[in-house]
């Protein structure tokens, strides 16, 4: 039997939103996971109740950014890059609220969380972006939530020049053809806007190489199996779960603004990591198994 999505009051819409982290998590000496009190799952939800973030699923409760639905770490061997833990909620703010996708919000929550448990290295993320506003751009709105984005975007002005990173963007629509055919366009767009945080140079939507990660949630999430991508090379200020997170809503909002209202697979991993993962292949490296476990939510709330 195939899980759902756990039912949450007064939802208008499923929009899933969907992390998982790949690399290496290394546990804290003085942690052990078997006796901990607390696992991904709790730490998520009480961070993300701490910080305001959370919308509690009981009748009459204030809308914040997100339902809580689930976590858990898992080592996933099937991925060239391991998979050290995944974590999804359910979009609670409202798609007119004119604040952009919480994805900046999710993925601190996640690093806080993560350091809780160990030391992350992180070499690639992956997130399901849910479906857009419905009819694109909201009327009256040409830039659409972009302001509030651009502002936020001065938290890392003064980021060390050393630590900016080369990194390549994936978004795949999956079945649905529409990101190859607007990736120019975004663009386009997205270079309209002087910043520093990230700084896109090119795209392409020729791209056929397989993906380094598997989609680790279910086709019936979003328009799966993976098929229609555009790949972006940019650069961003810093390598963190931060600017990853902003670099999503900035991403989100400029495919809404072309159209884009089918949920989105992004995989965001460094130009050296693909780099080297290519390199691996090419001196004959054993290729792993392609098959890898969608993760699934546990059961509603009562």
């Amino acid at each position: 039997m195939t899980a759902e999505p756990a039912a949450v009051p007064g939802a208008e819409i499923d929009r899933t939103l969907f992390a998982a982290l790949h690399g290496e998590l290394v546990p804290h000496g003085w942690r052990d996971p078997a006796e901990a009190s607390e696992d991904a799952y709790s730490l998520f939800s009480k961070r993300s109740l701490a910080m305001g973030w959370l919308t509690e699923a009981r009748e009459g409760a204030a809308k914040m950014s997100w339902w809580m639905n689930d976590a858990d770490l898992g080592a996933d061997s099937a991925s060239r890059i391991p998979r050290v833990a995944w974590f999804q909620v359910r979009v609670s703010q409202p798609i007119s609220s004119g604040l952009p996708l919480p994805t900046q919000a999710f993925l601190a929550c996640i690093g806080d969380v993560m350091g809780r448990m160990g030391t992350l290295n992180l070499r690639a993320v992956q997130l399901l972006l849910p479906e857009g506003r419905p009819g694109g751009p909201a009327a009256g709105a040409p830039f659409g939530n972009i302001g509030a984005l651009l502002q936020a975007a001065d938290w890392f002005t003064d980021t060390d020049p050393r630590n900016e990173t080369e990194v390549l963007v994936t978004m795949d629509s999956g079945q649905d053809p529409s990101i190859p055919a607007v990736a120019p366009g975004m663009v386009q767009w997205l270079q309209e806007f002087h910043q520093n945080i990230c700084v896109f140079d090119s795209v392409s939507v020729t791209d056929d190489s397989e993906s380094l990660l598997q989609p680790a949630i279910g086709d019936h999430f979003w328009p799966g199996p993976p098929q229609n991508r555009a790949v972006f090379r940019c650069v961003l200020a810093e390598w963190s779960l931060d600017i990853i997170g902003w670099l999503a809503a900035f991403l989100a909002e400029a495919s809404v603004q072309h159209g884009v209202t089918t949920p989105v697979l992004l995989t965001v991993l460094t130009s050296s990591e693909r780099s080297s993962s290519h390199a691996g292949c090419a001196a004959g490296a054993r290729e792993p198994s392609r098959t890898t476990r969608a993760v699934e939510p546990r059961s509603s709330p009562e």
